[in-house]
């Protein structure tokens, strides 16, 4: 009977551990299905015992696979689901609260029926199972998400993040500011080792309240992109920081941007959240899963990821495709600053992805919401021209990164403004990993394969 053997049983066909067959089934090697309760995996003995018949499957010298089996987030050559769900619809459907809770217990809350002149943006569709309405109105998801469990972290914690960040020159990137704020908000918590769910859920809706609500408040002038920039909603008075209590997306934006949003560009901007707030395995996830899995208390856990995105190969990529949009003096402009940068044997940033092979989904979603929300800014334009001349070249096309960048120019937020958004974002998804290695087995322990001299003896 096709898929009926346990992952135990194949494991002990082929003499390997489990965390092999599982590194044999993410390259290809074996076919698995799920059980019927979702969670075990089921190998066609047929080809688990051909596979035992040929040996062991050779790998490139120096290549190492690490597993992990997760309930989290599917991650396929086209889509981005979360617990089962298709991420790109909740973005324009759900807050980004209720899908961090979604990622961290499982449970996504019911809605208000649809009405039916908000007809659903078309994306891939939702299990029957849990249907996901649209939003009755832009403003509508804020309001849920600031009626349910209190996302605010402490006056401790406040004090301790601000004054650190106080700290710091004042050309200091959000990204950077955040790496200092959260080991200052851990000095506060004394019970950060209490790794319980519920107290890691306490937690983790204070640390990312906290993240945002100690960030300055941006300039209101010197610093956002040219008038050209803002939407024809946008008034030019400045923004005052929003409310205690406040959804996230809301507050958020009150210290990137020193101007009143548009609704729409709000909303864009609770969509960017939802869509950077997990992607599997990711090299900032692995890390921060690398340091749960030893138990270390959730801050630890969330200044882990912030190292590891902070690389330009990751998180940072959005800062690159930010300075490409402003480096442009307007389209006409694009090709000669892409020119130099290929001239200069650089890669443009914000453009192709190693799982998304036919394009990133996530971008298409958010590039969408953004050319609503302001079709006629400037910096939209320049991002048009780029991604224009990128498509003439017949180059990758845009992922997330370029369209956050894109979000943070047209909005006029500060420089630096996609990698907090993917920052506080990704820390929902770094929590949800850090429960699911909380709640069993040891620490993740890769082998190196050493290449080094054999062993020399001492003369």
């Amino acid at each position: 009977m096709p898929y009926s053997m346990t992952a135990a049983q194949a494991a002990g066909r082929l003499g390997v551990k489990q965390a092999t067959l599982y590194a044999y089934v993410s390259r290809g090697v074996l076919g698995r299905s799920k059980a019927a309760d979702g969670r075990g995996s089921l190998f066609d003995p047929d080809e688990v015992e051909q596979l035992a018949r040929r040996g062991r499957p050779r790998r490139p010298a120096g290549a190492v696979d690490l597993t992990v089996e997760s309930a989290i987030t599917e991650l396929t050559a086209d889509a981005l689901r979360f617990r089962g769900l298709d991420a790109t619809r909740l973005a324009v459907t759900r807050p980004f609260e209720e899908v961090a809770e979604l990622l961290w217990t499982g449970d996504l809350p019911p809605t208000q029926p649809v009405p039916p002149t908000q007809p659903v943006p078309p994306t891939q569709p939702v299990p029957p199972t849990q249907p996901v309405p649209a939003l009755s109105t832009p403003a509508a998801p804020f309001a849920r998400a600031a009626a349910r469990a209190p996302w605010q972290a402490t006056p401790a914690a406040l004090a301790a993040g601000r004054a650190a960040q106080a700290a710091l020159p004042a050309d200091t990137l959000p990204l950077e500011r955040l790496q200092v704020i959260v080991p200052a908000m851990a000095a506060t918590d004394s019970l950060r080792l209490q790794l319980d769910p519920s107290a890691v859920l306490a937690a983790a809706r204070s640390l990312i309240a906290g993240m945002v609500d100690c960030l300055p408040a941006p300039p209101t002038s010197g610093s956002a992109p040219p008038r050209a920039a803002l939407t024809d909603q946008t008034p030019a008075t400045s923004f005052a920081p929003s409310r205690p209590g406040a959804p996230i997306a809301e507050r958020l934006w009150s210290r990137l941007c020193g101007r009143r949003p548009a609704p729409e560009l709000l909303r864009a901007l609770s969509a960017a959240l939802v869509l950077l707030a997990d992607h599997e395995l990711a090299a900032s996830t692995l890390a921060a899963r690398v340091a749960a899995s030893v138990r270390a208390d959730p801050y630890a856990v969330v200044g882990t990821g912030l190292g590891a995105m902070s690389g330009a190969l990751h998180g940072g990529a959005s800062l690159g495709a930010e300075t490409l949009i402003a480096a442009a003096r307007g389209p006409q402009d694009v090709s000669r600053v892409v020119g130099e940068l290929l001239r200069r044997g650089e890669k443009i940033p914000g453009f192709g992805h190693f799982v998304y092979r036919g394009g990133d989904p996530r971008a298409v979603v958010l590039l969408g919401l953004v050319r609503r929300a302001a079709p006629k800014s400037g910096q939209l334009a320049v991002a048009e021209a780029v991604l224009a001349e990128v498509r003439r070249k017949s180059l990758p096309a845009p992922n997330i990164d370029f369209a956050v960048a894109t979000l943070a120019r047209v909005a006029g937020m500060v420089t630096g403004a996609g990698e907090a958004v993917f920052a506080v974002a990704r820390t929902a998804g770094w929590i949800a990993h850090a429960l699911e290695a909380y709640a069993g087995g040891g620490p993740l322990r890769p082998r190196a394969v050493y290449t080094g001299p054999s062993a020399i003896i001492d003369r």
